[in-house]
């Protein structure tokens, strides 16, 4: 038997995500969800409206839906509860910011040095981070490990990014 093609695959990004956020953004409305209630608060006949303009007609019985699993997940919360004349009206919010784009392809070529160049000088940071987590040796726990440090990492550059 010939081999026609063979390529050797090394790992270049770690998407950290559990089971619930992957099932809940498994669907492109709940991603529009968050996504329009990042930092802004809104209640379900909003995030109807706000959906119908981007082209997703849907029922509010079906976004309450989306907004349950979307809860249930941890994206989004309730941040407000109204009573007005006897009816309550909850508004949503979400600390999650989604970035949906796609890499161009060029991107390796023209970001490697930058890549490599950041990884030398984070090595400086992690690594005692990464210290405080090598005594284990049970495969399961060393990649929660590097789950864990990817979190902190995540959040850390977060908070660099959303500084105003």
């Amino acid at each position: 038997m010939a081999i026609l093609m063979e390529k050797e695959i090394s790992i270049d990004r770690t998407i950290a995500v559990n089971n619930d956020v992957s099932r809940a953004l498994a669907r492109p409305t709940r991603g529009k969800i968050v996504e329009l209630l990042n930092k802004k608060q809104l209640n379900v006949e909003q995030i109807r409206r706000r959906l119908k303009k981007l082209g997703y007609k849907k029922s509010v019985t079906t976004i309450r839906h989306h907004i349950e699993i979307l809860k249930d997940s941890g994206l989004i919360e309730i941040t407000k509860i109204e009573e007005s004349q006897g009816a309550i009206t909850k508004y949503y919010g979400s600390s999650t910011k989604l970035l949906d784009f796609m890499l161009p392809s060029d991107f390796d070529e023209n970001y490697s040095k930058i890549i490599s160049k950041t990884s030398l000088k984070l090595e400086k940071i992690i690594g005692p981070i990464l210290k405080n987590f090598s005594k284990t040796r049970k495969i399961q726990q060393i990649n929660y490990n590097k789950y864990i440090v990817m979190e902190i990492m995540n959040r850390s550059i977060t908070n660099l990014l959303e500084k105003k």
